[in-house]
């Protein structure tokens, strides 16, 4: 399938927004290529949704500006930006069909009905529900729910869509299956997705980038795996994933508990060694989760894989952790 928006760059300049004397947003630059999935991703208060509603045009900027391909839309309401939005809730009409949902922004449009007809085919298969068109929104899955707003979200060939939390109100199993179904379905348009979660898995499963925002401002800018692989700051570190921090030198680094060698007292061997006591472990299924006291040190977690036997390593047991010195990454002050 062809990309459906033919435009989609945005470019926040110096993004500010304040209410009173807090600042919620705080000169934010950031550029968005069209075609590219990026994420905002941050815990609450962070600026995110803020961010997404200054972009949708639904919040007054403070100041800064705010460029789509190259021009200016803070002058622009809502309704003439013809962007796209997709929201927890799913807003769909509850007396409407799923086909009568996708089209009704045509419809508001004023757009022929043999083209109405024919983009909400296209959408209801894109989304896999040709086989649900006359089901009243109730008779649906909410996993569906989501596909259908999705679908209308989509069905006017908006240069930019918002998402904001849209899979939060699902389980964990569904989030997981409409995650993959909502990254195929983008790379098969093409259109510019934001995307607002505080979820880190889902943002490093589906991003082609990543913000990650602590008090209106950006903590670090990269794909998954730089953000992962290489934080830059203790809050990166932390927020995305979980890190152990070591202190050496006068210096903060970064170690994943997936990077650490566990082994009974007196078995462990690489370029940097430590002892420690088992003080828990917790079976995950495919991970067992230690925590080990080391003195001079914060408890330090250690993942790993469960069909590796490594649940011999009892609560109160001697142990060594070790790994390689590109495992532990060097933080900014």
């Amino acid at each position: 399938m062809t990309a459906l928006g033919t435009s989609g760059t945005l470019h926040l300049k110096s993004l500010t927004k304040r209410y009173g004397a807090f600042t919620a947003v705080d000169n934010v630059d950031l550029q968005i290529q069209r075609g590219e999935f990026l994420t905002l991703l941050g815990p609450s208060g962070s600026g995110k949704t803020t961010i997404l509603m200054m972009l949708a045009g639904f919040q007054d900027i403070t100041s800064g500006d705010i460029l789509l391909d190259g021009r200016s839309i803070v002058q622009t309401p809502a309704e003439k930006r013809n962007f796209g939005m997709v929201f927890q809730g799913y807003a769909l009409f509850p007396h409407m069909s799923v086909r009568e949902n996708i089209a009704y922004p045509l419809s508001v449009r004023k757009r022929p009905k043999a083209e109405i007809d024919a983009r909400v085919g296209e959408m209801l298969e894109l989304v896999r529900l040709t086989d649900f068109a006359h089901r009243l929104p109730n008779e649906m899955s909410g996993g569906q729910q989501q596909r259908v707003a999705l679908a209308r979200a989509l069905c006017f060939a908006p240069p930019v869509l918002l998402l904001d939390e849209p899979l939060g109100a699902l389980d964990k199993k569904l989030r997981v299956e409409v995650q993959a179904q909502l990254k195929d379905i983008h790379q098969r348009v093409g259109t510019t997705f934001v995307y607002v979660t505080h979820d880190q898995e889902e943002a490093l499963s589906m991003s082609d980038r990543i913000v990650i925002l602590q008090q209106g401002r950006i903590e670090q800018l990269g794909t998954p795996s730089d953000l992962y692989q290489r934080p830059r700051t203790a809050f990166a570190a932390s927020f995305l994933g979980k890190s152990n921090f070591l202190h050496r030198d006068g210096a903060t680094y970064a170690l994943r508990p997936e990077k650490i060698d566990l082994s009974p007292a007196g078995k462990g061997s690489n370029a940097n060694l430590v002892s420690g006591t088992v003080l828990s472990v917790t079976y995950f299924g495919s991970q067992l989760k230690y925590q080990i006291a080391v003195p001079g040190m914060e408890a330090v977690e250690v993942d790993v894989d469960a069909w590796r036997g490594g649940g011999t390593m009892a609560v109160g047991a001697d142990v060594d952790l070790s790994w390689a010195d590109a495992a532990a990454v060097r933080l900014d002050e």
